[in-house]
Order: structure tokens, then C-alpha cells, then sequence
């Protein structure tokens, strides 16, 4: 039996249009050229992709902080493409931030290497702190 996966069929097409974009262009580029191929690709698939997508970091309701992430995709899949050797233990923990300062819980990190690799990510929404911590219940007494 086929395990299902959130967003299961959308992440799905992203990993092919990033197939499609490694066999074009192979490896050795900036980051950059990936990212505006991979929008361009995505865009022709027929999705609905943001660029550089800005995400506000949040503390206790307070922003503490703005990033951006490299590719939101139809609003629901966050996605970070990398240049390099492999992935880092680093891009793993980059992206899962991104996915916890967000209501977005699913993140693909694309490597465009000497091979193409990809990893998917995904935190769900409930293990999610939102608002301000609790306080705790007063000692039964």
C-alpha cells in the first residue's frame, strides 16, 4: 500500500519540473539561474508560483525578524534550491525554520548538484505553536 503524503500529487509534479530543469541545464550555475528557470518551468506546468516569497518570523505575536524563501508554490509548498556538492545538514534545518515560521507545512530543498537530489520536509500545522505561551494550570491544592 502507497503511503500518502500532504500536498502528495502537487509535490510531485514540483519534482518533475525539477527534473526537467536539471536535464536542461545540468549542474555548475548560481542559485539564481535555478531559481528563475524552476519559476519559469513551474509557471508553464500550469501552477501558481511566488517569487522570493517574503515570510514574516513571529515570537510570542511579535515579528522578530523577515526572510525570504526561494519559491512558494500554489500557496501551499515552500521551496529552497541549492547549488552545491550535496545538502547540508544546514539546508535541512534552513527550510524546516521556514516551515515553522509559516502556516505552510510542506517544503521541498531541490539540489542541483553533480547529481539532482531533493529532500521533502514537512511539519504539520498542529505540532505548530501559535499565540503566546500558557501558562500553567496553578498547583492543585
Amino acid at each position: 500500500m502507497a503511503v500518502e503524503f500532504k500536498h502528495g500529487e502537487l509535490t510531485q509534479k514540483i519534482i518533475a519540473v525539477f527534473y526537467e530543469v536539471y536535464n536542461e541545464l545540468g549542474h555548475g550555475f548560481g542559485e539564481s539561474v535555478y531559481e528563475k528557470s524552476m519559476l519559469i518551468a513551474l509557471r508553464e506546468a500550469g501552477l501558481i508560483v511566488q517569487y522570493k516569497h517574503q515570510i514574516t518570523v513571529l515570537f510570542r505575536n511579535q515579528n522578530v525578524g523577515d526572510f525570504e524563501a526561494d519559491l512558494l508554490v500554489e500557496g501551499l509548498v515552500l521551496l529552497e534550491l541549492k547549488a552545491g556538492r550535496a545538502i547540508d545538514p544546514a539546508h535541512d534545518a534552513q527550510l524546516l525554520n521556514y516551515l515553522r515560521a509559516t502556516p505552510i507545512e510542506v517544503g521541498l530543498l531541490l539540489l542541483f548538484g553533480p547529481k539532482p537530489e531533493f529532500k521533502r520536509l514537512a511539519y504539520d500545522n498542529q505540532r505548530k505553536r501559535i499565540g503566546p505561551p500558557q501558562k500553567p494550570p496553578p498547583p492543585a491544592g
